[in-house]
């Protein structure tokens, strides 16, 4: 069995691989990661790749070195199956080069566009060729809808779920809509730009919005929830040998 896990702003996301398969995930939002010493006495862990955009606790490191397997941190430093072209790859995420790499995996040799919609939202390029070439950051879901609660007077904090019309018919929806409309247009202006310059162009979509945006979307994708998951699992399989 292999763990992985990938760790934001917000949440430590662990996955457990029988070869290719995922076979159980969970989230945890805590500062403790008990998952892990669980999992590894109920099905015993082999081999494990920790991606991380914070800092860990002591006690979180050791919660990782107490499963007694090769675990492999990944970082800047660690060889992956794309070409890096970012301008300062220290400090690219690692969970935005985990999901081109799960893209490249599933789709070889084809200019993909890489989009990870969760706290923030990453439009990642990579070309036929292999090379990561670089992307762009916005505000997510959430964030948007809490800055124009908190940075305006009187509207109010509006959930991410519930209607979206074209035409928000009251301020509830015109926010909701104003918001996820709003990023489908943003990515979908991407998506055009990018096949307007590259031609073809495969488009992925991941991330904890991912299932909120994909059907307001007007371009054909591939939508995979585990795509950071499965990126993180094949850069762990090719750097085996080193950990």
């Amino acid at each position: 069995m292999d763990l992985v896990t990938d760790i934001g702003n917000n949440s430590a996301k662990f996955y457990l691989f029988n070869n290719e398969q995922i076979v159980l995930h969970t989230r945890k939002s805590g500062a403790s990661y008990d998952i892990i010493a669980e999992w590894n006495e109920q099905f015993g862990i082999d081999r494990a790749i920790v991606s991380t955009v914070v800092n860990l606790t002591e006690e979180q490191k050791k919660q990782f070195l107490a499963i007694g397997c090769p675990v492999l941190w990944f970082d800047n430093s660690t060889a992956t199956p794309l070409r890096i072209e970012y301008g300062t790859p220290g400090t690219l995420g690692s969970d935005r080069i985990a999901a081109a790499v799960g893209a490249w995996d599933e789709k070889p040799g084809n200019n993909m566009l890489v989009i990870d919609a969760g706290s923030a939202v990453t439009i990642d390029f990579v070309s036929r060729q292999g090379a990561y070439k670089g992307g762009n950051i916005a505000p997510g879901i959430k964030m948007r809808l809490r800055a124009l609660h908190e940075y305006t007077g009187r509207l109010p904090m509006v959930e991410k779920e519930g209607e979206t019309p074209s035409l928000g018919h009251d301020t509830e929806t015109a926010i909701r809509s104003g918001v996820i409309k709003g990023i489908c247009h943003e990515i979908d202006g991407y998506i055009d730009e990018m096949r307007e310059k590259y031609g073809d162009v495969l488009v992925f979509l991941t991330g904890g919005d991912e299932k909120t945006l994909k059907n307001h979307l007007k371009n054909r994708i591939f939508a995979d929830k585990y795509l950071v998951a499965k990126g993180l699992k094949r850069i762990l399989l090719d750097n085996e040998k080193f950990i």
